[in-house]
């Protein structure tokens, strides 16, 4: 069989400057409305910025919106460790919101833990509520293709079934759509 080859980090920043993906607002609810427009404005690398979230979280660390902010900073800053610690805080403070999963998958894949991120972006497919799939489907469509990408060489038949959600979710993915190919070759 052959494998294709890719930069998933690459594909997944691409996804995202293309504005094909949202790592804090891919759904809205009513806790954390305002954390993509904050979080917009957070500077990469701001270690003022980081401290004074910190401080925020210190004095109320169920504070959902700031522990996504600076889940966010984190990110902004390439601290790996520190974002998927925050994005967990989040996840336990709100089990039900996808996008907590969906970031830690993020933070996971950058920093090379391929297996928790594998298991984070599992999550986030299994979290995402069937109302809420239509505000996802870019979201879910790179999760699943990760997971495909992910499967190719271990179980190839698990991973041609999450290549088909991909591309159902994103048909205009042209990296899914070439997987599938090879995939099913």
């Amino acid at each position: 069989m052959k494998m294709i080859k890719m930069n998933t980090k690459s594909l997944f920043l691409g996804l995202l400057f293309a504005g094909g993906l949202s790592l804090v607002s891919a759904q809205t609810t009513t806790q954390t409305a305002n954390s993509n427009a904050t979080a917009k404005t957070s500077q990469p690398g701001n270690s003022a910025t980081i401290e004074g979230l910190k401080k925020q979280v210190e004095a109320n660390p169920k504070d959902a919106d700031a522990l996504a902010k600076l889940a966010t900073a984190y990110q902004e800053a390439s601290d790996w460790k520190n974002a998927v610690d925050t994005w967990k805080k989040i996840s336990v403070l709100l089990p039900d919101w996808a996008p907590s999963y969906y970031s830690q998958a993020y933070a996971y894949q950058s920093a090379k833990d391929d297996v928790n991120a594998k298991i984070a972006y599992e999550k986030y497919i299994t979290t995402v509520k069937p109302e809420e799939v239509e505000q996802n489907k870019k979201n879910l469509a790179y999760a699943y293709f990760y997971l495909a990408f992910s499967e190719q060489k271990s179980d190839p038949n698990k991973a041609k079934e999450h290549i088909a959600k991909s591309i159902q979710y994103d048909p205009t993915n042209e990296d899914a759509v070439k997987l599938s190919k090879v995939l099913n070759s």
